[in-house]
């Protein structure tokens, strides 16, 4: 699993943008974010906005699907796999 810093990184975001409001201790590293309709296409074009500025990474059109996008995990283990 990604460091803990990377996976808070992304929960403060996921809960600042797109979840005004929600308790944090609601969404953890396995919730699914797009299968349960909090993103959507235009927020994982955000989301990767964000990801690409704050780590100096690129994430390929491919990549902004379910498969690497649906839970902090995934998106923390897309983020560390490009930082390697």
């Amino acid at each position: 699993m990604a460091d803990h810093s990377t996976a808070e990184t992304v929960k403060q975001f996921v809960l600042s943008e797109f979840l005004p409001g929600e308790r944090p201790d609601r969404i953890d590293a396995d919730t699914e974010l797009l299968t349960s309709g909090v993103l959507d296409s235009l927020a994982i074009l955000k989301l990767v906005s964000f990801l690409e500025e704050t780590y100096g990474i690129e994430i390929a059109a491919h990549e902004a699907d379910e498969e690497h996008m649906n839970t902090i995990a995934s998106i923390c283990s897309l983020v560390e796999s490009k930082r390697a």
